[in-house]
């Protein structure tokens, strides 16, 4: 959509302070502990786009609490297994050789949004040191969410997703819906059915690149928007529009707890 569009589609200019208005009346309060999710197209025309989105988040939440984006890197993974699209077998070793390691600093998102990719920068923002699945998070509890962050089970009970369960802490869906819903993966992991494989990716090991391989699950979120359908039948979920986006807030852990009893009846 161009610029134009998104400026003919925004009936009211959305600033800083109109955003943080938006955020008071969905339910985000100081203190909150939140994993977000976001498309910045979702809200219309932002003035500041990105960087007043990322700046109205923290300043409603405040430096008592926590805010959570996933950064996963997914193309810094087994070549073997790509499909969208695939690459010829004779690349996979090459590629396993020459994909450029794993660095939180400086190697960037991919498919996460360009509210994420804003934020991964800001100043006080940290970020887990899983190839693939990292997490970066910024206030109160950021070291406790990021720091020791398994390579193995990268969505796992050693990952940022299972400490904001421990929290307590909530879900901001900021214009995307449940398939974007990082933290039903937790769920999957806790299922008897999950199954595992070997993944690789390259990544930073004593000061030297290197391919590392490690166990993961087989992930499918193409069934969440239907959980999500039936989660909000049974609890309560807080919406509103944020700009122009529809927008989501929810607990974790009850959000967790149900996608996990949905799949252990139906996998």
């Amino acid at each position: 959509m161009s610029e134009f569009s998104v400026v003919e589609q925004t009936k009211k200019l959305i600033t800083k302070e109109t955003l943080k208005g938006d955020f008071k009346r969905l339910g985000i309060e100081e203190g909150m502990t939140l994993i977000v999710h976001s498309s910045l197209s979702a809200f219309g025309w932002v003035c500041g786009g990105a960087v007043t989105v990322v700046q109205a988040l923290m300043e409603a939440v405040t430096e008592s609490g926590t805010i959570v984006m996933p950064t996963q890197t997914t193309y810094n993974s087994e070549p073997s297994y790509w499909q969208h699209p695939p690459v010829p077998e004779e690349w996979w070793e090459r590629i396993r050789e020459h994909m450029p390691a794993y660095e939180p600093a400086i190697t960037p998102t991919r498919g996460m949004g360009v509210i994420v990719e804003t934020f991964r920068t800001f100043p006080g923002v940290i970020r887990s040191a899983h190839p693939m699945y990292s997490f970066a998070a910024w206030g109160r509890h950021k070291e406790e969410i990021i720091d020791n962050h398994s390579i193995d089970y990268g969505f796992g009970e050693q990952s940022p997703l299972a400490r904001i369960y421990d929290l307590d802490g909530h879900v901001l869906l900021l214009g995307v819906g449940y398939d974007s819903n990082t933290s039903m993966h937790l769920a999957e992991f806790r299922s008897s059915k999950a199954k595992t494989f070997q993944q690789g990716a390259a990544m930073m090991e004593n000061g030297k690149r290197v391919w590392k391989t490690f166990i993961d699950i087989e992930t499918d979120a193409d069934r969440f928007p239907q959980i999500g359908a039936a989660f909000e039948n049974v609890y309560h979920v807080a919406k509103d529009k944020v700009g122009n986006a529809e927008c989501r807030i929810m607990k974790q852990r009850e959000l967790v707890d149900f996608t996990l009893e949905r799949l252990e009846r139906n996998g």
